[in-house]
């Protein structure tokens, strides 16, 4: 599952043995898992800071728990640390992380939820914004709420159509139309206020 190599163990070792802590261990867990933003978190634990679902990993002088949720996320992990004449790096590799797109047999939610995640959304991000799927019916007609500073924005029309709706048809075959479900008078803080957009 996770390969952790006898460097990087030496590491955390010599590292808990520092704190002096009775049970004190390493936990992994992935953050934003399954998204573009997808990131490794390492963090020392006691027992006490543990959930309880986690995966132990019987490492040389301590545990290393994996949090359940992000197992899917971190399987065929590595961590290594690497000696250097500057000091040590510690390398984490996890390819999973940002997901795995969904095969040509997946439902069309989940790959129309897959596009949002990984291509729509971060496009969005650098206005503040962001969509959701409600729902997909069954002509392929994908129903999106916009949110963050997309809610409200007087260009949230022309993002529909000239972005949103193009990538998706292109990238989750089976789509046919995009339609917006957001009562953008309720925008609370929009990228661009709809009254200047004209």
């Amino acid at each position: 599952m996770i390969d952790i190599s006898e460097s990087a163990q030496t590491h955390f070792r010599r590292l808990i043995e520092r704190e002096g802590i009775q049970g004190l261990g390493v936990r992994l867990s992935a953050v934003h898992a399954g998204t573009p933003r997808a990131d490794v978190r390492l963090e020392f634990a006691e027992p006490a800071d543990l959930a309880g679902d986690e995966w132990a990993i019987d490492c040389d002088g301590f545990t290393l728990w994996l949090e359940a949720a992000s197992v899917a996320f971190l399987e065929g992990a590595s961590i290594d640390y690497e000696t250097r004449a500057t000091g040590g790096q510690l390398q984490i590799r996890a390819p999973r992380i940002k997901g795995q797109a969904p095969s040509e047999s997946a439902g069309l939610v989940e790959r129309v939820r897959y596009v949002i995640d990984n291509e729509v959304n971060p496009q969005l991000a650098s206005h503040r914004g962001h969509v959701t799927l409600e729902s997909v019916d069954a002509e392929g007609v994908v129903y999106l709420r916009f949110g963050g500073g997309c809610h409200g924005c007087g260009m949230a029309d022309v993002t529909l159509k000239q972005g949103i709706e193009r990538t998706l048809i292109e990238k989750a075959p089976g789509v046919t139309a995009v339609r917006d479900a957001t009562d953008h008078a309720s925008g609370a803080a929009p990228y661009i206020p709809r009254d200047s957009a004209a």
